[in-house]
């Protein structure tokens, strides 16, 4: 992206339909540390925060769609106002079904990962609705919540590649295994992202760029409490983003799941604030609006 390109920062606070706490807190952590860091960079910043409906009883799933409608919304306003969106939210589910809903085009989904998040009500052993993102983004569950999305529709399988992942439940690794999903391993990380970037490219021009800052290695800093050994460096992601940006354009990204509990050496938080930046960077330029 150019500099002084135009990018909407949109905040999604909430983790399990309770806003600013676990992994909750960290959209609002991050946002103005981010908006200074684009800045400095040259871009002009449009900060957002969505905020679920106000309700006597907030319940957890219907939470979840909500602020999927609401990410769709503040999507489209980013791209009529010919801004990036870059989404930062607790949770995996409301930004990604909220990208692809305000997604003109079938495109491709590249989710980076330390999990599947294929799991469904039938497979699930922990019960965790975050867990179960991807599987609604590929129409495995929650339909019916899911076409309330207004624009949404099921990617194909063989549009996605799921990036990182190496925590997998059981039941949940049957269906990425059973599926058309490309999984590009850590173990392989630079041929089988190549390669599923290539093949993907046949089909698809723009793309959905996903990342659950747990695909992150431990190493790089403690992102959350689902961390798990033998994930990928910040480098390793940085080139992932140039790769997939030299073949497909950016329509929207997000970043997720980030608890600054867990951070206690402040790596983490570096990290993050790195690969947004280069996000933004990799992204499409456009010319921002005037002021």
């Amino acid at each position: 992206m150019k500099t002084g390109s135009f990018v909407h920062l949109i905040a999604v606070p909430y983790d399990s339909a309770r806003r600013g706490e676990r992994m909750g807190a960290g959209p609002e952590t991050l946002m103005p540390l981010l908006h200074d860091r684009l800045r400095d960079a040259g871009h002009r910043v449009q900060c957002v925060t969505i905020d679920a409906p106000a309700q006597s009883w907030r319940a957890e799933i219907g939470t979840a769609f909500d602020l999927a409608r609401a990410v769709a919304r503040a999507v489209r306003v980013a791209r009529n106002a010919s801004a990036f969106p870059l989404v930062l939210s607790g949770n995996c589910g409301p930004a990604a079904i909220g990208c692809v809903a305000a997604a003109e085009t079938d495109g491709a989904v590249f989710w980076f990962d330390a999990h599947g998040d294929l799991n469904t009500p039938d497979t699930t052993i922990g019960g965790f609705l975050d867990g179960m993102a991807l599987a609604t983004v590929t129409g495995r569950c929650w339909p019916q919540l899911a076409r309330g999305v207004d624009g949404f529709r099921p990617v194909n399988d063989r549009h996605v590649a799921l990036v990182g992942a190496r925590d997998l439940d059981p039941l949940e690794a049957v269906v990425l295994e059973t599926s058309r999903i490309q999984h590009v391993t850590p173990a392989s990380f630079g041929p089988e992202l190549s390669a599923a970037v290539g093949s993907i490219a046949q089909r698809c021009v723009g793309a959905y760029l996903h990342l659950d800052l747990d695909v992150l290695d431990p190493s790089e800093g403690r992102v959350n409490v689902y961390s798990a050994p033998g994930g990928l460096s910040r480098d390793d992601v940085r080139w992932a983003i140039d790769e997939i940006t030299r073949h497909f354009c950016l329509v929207s990204a997000s970043m997720t799941a980030f608890d600054p509990a867990t951070d206690t050496d402040g790596r983490a938080l570096d990290a993050a604030l790195a690969l947004g930046l280069a996000i933004v960077e990799a992204a499409p330029g456009v010319d921002p609006e005037p002021n």
